[in-house]
């Protein structure tokens, strides 16, 4: 049985999610927990809330122990960027983009 959570708009870029994401991928949803507490990245918090969503959705669905289910798909989709405008010398303009991110994690039973 599979279980699966999403989180959409994160305001993180997608390349600093995947930084995380990689790391977790294949463990099970346990030890991939405990391994994002401790974890200094800003992206550990967004990928340990999206988790424990799965989780959550997994004890719903009256699957298996969830800390026992295995990560088999995680991955991170680039989102909207919103556009701001930095003044630059002489009239000038940069434009900033501030992106986000759509994170993705199923989990399946072992077996």
């Amino acid at each position: 049985m599979e279980s699966r959570a999403i989180l959409r708009y994160a305001r993180i870029t997608p390349r600093k999610a995947r930084r995380v994401i990689d790391l977790v991928r294949g463990k099970s949803a346990g030890d991939a927990l405990l391994f994002l507490r401790f974890m200094p990245y800003r992206g550990a918090r967004f990928v340990e809330k999206v988790l424990e969503s799965a989780m959550a959705n997994a004890e719903q669905k009256k699957a298996v122990n969830p800390e026992s289910m295995k990560i088999v798909k995680a991955f991170v989709d680039q989102g909207p960027a919103t556009k701001r405008v930095e003044p630059r010398a002489m009239g000038r303009a940069n434009v900033i983009k501030k992106r986000t991110s759509h994170i993705t994690l199923v989990l399946s039973e072992e077996g």
